[in-house]
């Protein structure tokens, strides 16, 4: 049997699966089917820091989607202004490996530039990213950008204290540029001090009613209070009756899982529990103020730049204050983050962070999340019951003290505490003698729990009870004679998904628009019978 793709575009990207059923039994077979296509431009203009007379550091943010196939490099171009008209861009570097790059030679210490990025992988390279501001060389000294290289930084010991404006808005002192991401509580845009020229994340509350209002007050008191180099740092508030704005750290290392997955990065044990301290080291000091997150995942752990190895907590959307006598008991957070005592709606305390912090070392390790379920009904169940193990398969190169560690924090009861779990033997058990030689860990289970994130987790117990409902007049037992194989494909390519079964048989084969329909509807008429299909054999 054959199906024929005409054209695959990205959207067709994901896993195919053909069922066989007759009354002697039922066979099935998955496939994936990857797109390849030259990726996005790169999702942000090129930053400068690190400005001198003759050299600076660009650095930008990779592309929001990389075209199916792994970015291999970027092509970093300049265009000289300061002429009578524009030069033509020329390339300063065609195969740079990272998001940062330092120029250090080649630009007139009097010039002005514009300078931009593509990106590129097996199928292509990309279309140019937007351009950055205009760079004066001659303004060497003055400060562009903090925390934005590509080199390793040290962490910021000075805080500012912050006192909201009540009569300015935040317009009125900072550009506002493209939007970073949007969020049930607002949306984020990077900015640009008017004065200093300093690079920022913006905040812009959804303040329309009295109780969002609240809330957003109720964030900025709490980031007023946070100066620690592994929390995301507030830098000014903007209070009006027409809006609420928070200035925060603009943060460009992207994701740490993101991170992680990068071909050019080296995945091990000893990074791990580097990476993990860190998250302790900033929760520890929330914690010694009674504050808890509440909202500790992955998505909230990012790096300080695009090559060293310096992360952050960000998003205290849902942080809150433990207040003494008082109990707290809330009804938000991730399913497969969430403690039990939340599902419960019982009163939290900080070592509901702890069992969040355990189920991102379990994911850190594996690629495994210990309590996804096919659903976030059953993904509750699971934590509700402190329901899991650890697959032999996924820790057999993983030390004991690292499954100790995760085992004291993912318990109902008598968790590890910040303090506790930074004096664990697992944080102390790698130094740097013994960190350089460690195994790498594999990284296909992380890139799976990313794809995870954005793709519904398909229920193939429904789809197997919805095959033998079909009825059909066929007696022998299907099974596979030559079985598929995952396929890479270019963009536009026509794509034969081919196998060969034994004996007669109903041919059900879905796309993931179809499951999807048939997951939400139990709607059939998806289904792609064998009259659909070419047959041979």
């Amino acid at each position: 049997s054959t199906l024929v793709l005409s054209e695959v575009l990205p959207v067709d990207v994901g896993s195919y699966s053909l069922f066989v059923c007759n009354r002697g039994g039922t066979a099935h077979w998955t496939i994936s089917l990857r797109v390849i296509d030259r990726p996005d431009p790169p999702a942000s203009c090129p930053f400068v820091s690190q400005l001198t007379h003759t050299s600076l550091v660009l650095s930008w943010s990779g592309p929001c989607f990389d075209g199916g196939s792994a970015i291999t490099g970027y092509v970093v171009e300049f265009q000289r202004l300061d002429r009578s008209e524009p030069s033509d861009w020329t390339e300063l570097i065609n195969q740079c490996p990272n998001t940062s790059y330092r120029v250090r030679s080649g630009l007139d210490p009097q010039g002005q530039y514009h300078f931009r990025v593509r990106a590129y992988n097996a199928a292509g390279v990309s279309d140019p990213s937007e351009e950055s501001d205009c760079i004066k060389m001659n303004t060497a000294g003055r400060q562009i950008q903090i925390n934005v290289t590509g080199e390793p930084l040290q962490e910021v010991t000075s805080y500012v204290e912050v006192v909201p404006d009540t009569t300015h808005k935040a317009r009125d002192h900072y550009q506002v540029h493209e939007k970073l991401g949007v969020g049930k509580f607002g949306e984020v845009y990077r900015m640009t001090h008017k004065q200093t020229g300093r690079v920022c994340a913006g905040k812009f509350y959804r303040a329309r009613v009295s109780r969002e209002k609240t809330a957003a007050r109720q964030e900025i008191k709490l980031m007023k209070e946070i100066h620690h180099p592994k929390l995301v740092q507030c830098l000014a508030a903007y209070d009006t009756p027409s809006e609420i704005v928070m200035i925060l750290e603009y943060i460009a290392g992207g994701e740490l899982f993101e991170r992680i997955v990068d071909e050019n990065f080296d995945h091990t044990e000893p990074n791990s529990v580097n990476y993990m301290r860190q998250i302790l080291e900033g929760i520890q000091y929330i914690h010694s103020k009674r504050i808890v997150h509440l909202d500790l995942k992955p998505e909230n752990i990012v790096c300080v730049n695009s090559a060293g190895t310096l992360i952050k907590i960000i998003d205290f959307g849902l942080a809150s204050k433990l207040e003494p006598g008082k109990h707290l008991m809330v009804l938000h957070g991730t399913p497969e983050f969430v403690a039990p005592e939340v599902v419960n709606y019982e009163p939290v305390d900080v070592a509901t962070d702890m069992w969040s912090i355990g189920v991102i070392c379990y994911i850190l390790l594996s690629g495994e999340s210990p309590f996804q379920g096919n659903s976030d009904a059953e993904t509750l169940a699971l934590v509700t019951a402190a329901q899991w193990d650890f697959n032999p398969e996924s820790f057999d190169d993983i030390t004991e003290e690292a499954k100790d560690f995760i085992s004291s924090l993912l318990r109902k009861d008598k968790r590890l505490s910040c303090e506790k779990a930074l004096a664990h033997p697992w944080i102390a058990l790698f130094d740097d003698s013994n960190s350089r030689s460690a195994k790498s860990l594999n990284k296909d289970k992380i890139r799976r729990f990313l794809a995870r994130q954005k793709w519904k987790v398909w229920n193939l117990k429904k789809l197997l009870a919805a095959v033998l409902e079909t009825r059909s007049p066929l007696w022998s037992e299907p099974c596979f004679h030559r079985a598929l194989h995952d396929l890479t494909e270019s963009c536009g390519a026509t794509v034969h998904l081919a196998c060969t079964i034994q004996g007669t048989v109903l041919l059900t084969v879905f796309g993931k628009k179809a499951f999807s329909m048939f997951l939400k509807t139990g709607d059939t008429r998806h289904f792609c019978k064998p009259a659909e299909m070419r047959m041979h054999g």
